[in-house]
């Protein structure tokens, strides 16, 4: 990669949690980035997208530039200049854009996750042990997901401090409202002295929210209200740093950074949790 340091092109699906691991690689090589969200034109595109990788077909025409920028590169998908040294995607709909747009750029490609359905030609493919990825030479086996926290000061403790992240329903997990005011409870009696500041996020049910609100908790951020992150400064400040299960963005956000001690809120799975 030290051969390689010059601007990186994010490929984006418009998922934070995909989007900020990439971002992380491009701040820990010290690199400028910019960034594009890509979408396919269809379902049938994105099934096409498997079969076209396998029989090594790349063309752009089926996926389109959605609401990323590219501010110096406008031909982007001509690929009329070459100034970009390394392509970065995460997520399932990114990964064969990324390709084609890489090879219009004659660039690197870098996965950040297992792009399980596409062929592991990636020049690095960052992959979760938890995907139980194959033993190749491109592929870097890795214990929880990129992250790169930076506190931002939206949240200063007065006193010792427990935080409480709270995430939303996914394929795999459902958030009742009775469980998070379970949850919520016991941390209430058991921290009494303790400071507690909560936030939601981007997938947060609104049932959910207002029962945060109700508590009238020390700091609280309801996303919905008020879309910033207060995360990194929960996990600089607090004693204990309470996450829902539902997000392994948040959680290896949690475990890469800081020496709060990490609890993960359990929630009830649809159906096997490989997490």
């Amino acid at each position: 990669m030290e051969t390689i340091l010059k601007q990186i092109l994010i490929i984006s699906d418009g998922r934070k949690g995909h989007l900020n691991q990439s971002i992380a690689l491009a701040k820990y090589l010290g690199c400028e980035y910019d960034i594009i969200e890509v979408n396919f034109k269809s379902k049938i595109y994105k099934i096409l997208s498997y079969l076209f990788d396998m029989v090594g077909l790349y063309t752009s025409s089926i996926f389109k530039i959605g609401n990323g920028v590219l501010p110096r590169h406008p031909e982007l998908v001509s690929g009329s200049k070459n100034e970009y040294s390394i392509v970065v995607s995460a997520g399932s709909s990114t990964y064969y854009a990324a390709k084609v747009i890489a090879k219009k750029f004659k660039a690197k490609t870098v996965a950040m996750m297992l792009p399980k359905g596409y062929r592991y030609d990636f020049d690095v493919i960052f992959a979760q042990t938890h995907d139980n990825p194959p033993i190749r030479s491109n592929i870097i086996e890795i214990p929880a997901n990129f992250s790169f926290i930076k506190p931002l000061g939206f949240y200063k403790p007065k006193k010792r401090s427990v935080g409480i992240i709270i995430g939303g329903n996914n394929k795999i997990f459902t958030m009742s409202k009775e469980t998070i005011k379970e949850q919520l409870d016991f941390i209430v009696a058991h921290f009494k002295n303790y400071e507690i500041a909560v936030t939601s996020s981007p997938r947060t049910p609104e049932d959910i929210e207002k029962l945060i609100e109700s508590y009238g908790f020390d700091y609280e951020v309801i996303y919905s209200k008020n879309p910033i992150n207060p995360i990194p400064d929960f996990l600089k400040s607090c004693e204990t740093v309470f996450i829902t299960s539902d997000s392994t963005s948040m959680i290896s956000e949690a475990v890469s950074y800081g020496k709060a001690n990490i609890v993960v809120l359990p929630l009830v799975s649809k159906n096997s949790n490989k997490f």
